[in-house]
């Protein structure tokens, strides 16, 4: 398997090469030259894996260049009970008729982004000791992929991690779970911006290619398209448990910001599982559900604050690599496109969007409100605003005999002053994290400037 950029650099590459590199050399993103077919036997072989045994048949689909032994190894020493806290590791539960949440959140930062970046750690740990290398990951989050990433590398051999956040702009317990973090690995900067910022600085430094191959920079965001590739397994593994055999059809309904979550969706469809409908939901930051209405893409000149923050983005980056597909895999189409901000889609190129399945949908935070106190009053269960959202959306979409899964982003305890709002009571949080946000913080605060992200690593890189 050899993967290929969305903006057409001819050059082709292994996996190993594109795990540490993030972006390419051109500015677009990596995808594989073709998406392997999975079919009926294959689907009816793999129902009933394990979590672990099912993840290493899939990414072994797209991984040649590391030893199969060694990435089952990898593999079963990611997802484990002990870690995610369930032998499901993915569990699904019904929410109401036809509707169901599968819980992506046991992991050891409560977000669905452990699900990859648990496994990315492994990954860079083997690859960097194969190669005898360093790697300076540099990422941007808007909640929930910072923690996730630090979690996963903190203490990992040749690594150290540069996560820029939005300042002052995510809850309190986001926060704490990533400032509070002491390992000499990990390095928080909080950019005086929103979140868009942060991710036009990981560009513009991923785009010097000098700076980049100079300080080894990788990048943990879903542009990391082993990241992604991690994400594909759940919804096989939610498909299974959804559904009584492969005769049937699932749509999943899932909260969007940056694409990559749902994108790894339209890889999976792609790739022959029996997905519907794939439903993006947005928060008030719109751009997606506005571009799967109208056809046009709209960045915003600043993400609104919500209380989804995780999805208080208005430039999707992972969305590149959806719209290289849509665009027949055109490079020079796609990078135009992307090379001028906004764009408009022609008649013909937005009539194909319906054949990849996707419908979308958008709330606010009167309805995130309205929802979680439904899902925990008459359905019994507590969500978090993210969650939230992809539920309210979710019931838009419901049609008669085709299971509904939400993809749950995170636990409740991550945003408990909108849990307060809304039902007036605490979230439950697990007691490890107990009194988290009281304990000492470490971070430093920059202006949104990639020179001075550039000189902060270059200093502490020494």
């Amino acid at each position: 398997m050899r993967y290929l950029s969305t903006r057409g650099d001819p050059t082709l590459r292994g996996f190993s090469d594109i795990l540490l590199e993030g972006l390419a050399p051109d500015g677009g993103l990596y995808l594989p030259t073709h998406y392997p077919r999975v079919d009926a036997a294959t689907l009816a072989r793999w129902r009933g894996l394990p979590y672990a045994e099912l993840a290493f048949e899939v990414l072994s689909l797209y991984i040649d260049d590391i030893p199969p032994a060694d990435l089952q190894r990898l593999v079963r020493a990611t997802y484990t009970e002990a870690v995610f806290g369930s032998a499901a590791i993915v569990p699904v539960r019904p929410v109401e008729e036809g509707v169901l949440i599968e819980a992506l959140s046991n992991g050891p930062t409560l977000a669905f982004k452990d699900m990859a970046m648990q496994l990315l750690g492994n990954l860079f740990e083997y690859e960097l000791g194969r190669r005898g290398e360093q790697l300076n990951i540099l990422g941007a989050t808007s909640g929930d992929t910072g923690s996730a990433a630090e979690y996963a590398m903190r203490g990992k051999q040749g690594v150290r991690v540069f996560m820029l956040s939005p300042h002052g702009r995510m809850s309190a317990f986001q926060q704490a779970q990533m400032f509070s973090l002491q390992d000499p690995n990990i390095h928080n900067i909080t950019v005086e911006g929103v979140f868009d910022d942060c991710q036009d600085i990981v560009k513009a430094v991923s785009n010097d290619l000098g700076f980049k191959r100079r300080y080894k920079i990788g990048t943990v965001n879903s542009i990391n398209w082993a990241r992604l590739l991690a994400q594909v397994v759940y919804y096989f593994a939610g498909y299974f448990q959804a559904t009584r055999n492969n005769d049937q059809q699932v749509s999943f309904a899932v909260p969007s910001g940056n694409f990559g979550n749902v994108c790894a969706g339209h890889v999976a469809r792609q790739m022959g599982l029996p997905i519907r409908r794939l439903v993006v939901a947005t928060n008030e930051n719109d751009v997606l559900d506005e571009f799967f209405r109208t056809g046009r893409y709209r960045v915003r000149t600043t993400a609104v604050e919500t209380s989804s923050p995780s999805m208080d983005i208005s430039k999707a980056s992972n969305f590149e690599r959806f719209v290289f597909d849509l665009l027949g895999r055109d490079g020079a189409r796609t990078k135009a496109l992307f090379s001028g901000g906004d764009f408009q889609l022609t008649p013909e190129e937005f009539a194909r969007i319906g054949g990849y399945g996707f419908v979308s949908g958008r709330s606010t935070h009167a309805d995130r409100l309205a929802t979680i106190r439904d899902a925990w009053i008459r359905c019994g269960t507590m969500i978090d605003t993210h969650t939230a959202d992809g539920l309210k959306v979710a019931r838009e979409h419901i049609e008669p005999g085709v299971p509904m899964v939400v993809l749950e982003t995170a636990l409740p305890a991550k945003f408990a002053e909108t849990l307060r709002e809304a039902l007036g009571r605490e979230p439950e949080r697990p007691a490890a994290l107990a009194g988290i946000e009281d304990l000492p913080k470490r971070f430093t605060v920059m202006p949104p400037d990639a020179a001075r992200v550039k000189a902060y690593i270059e200093q502490h890189c020494g």
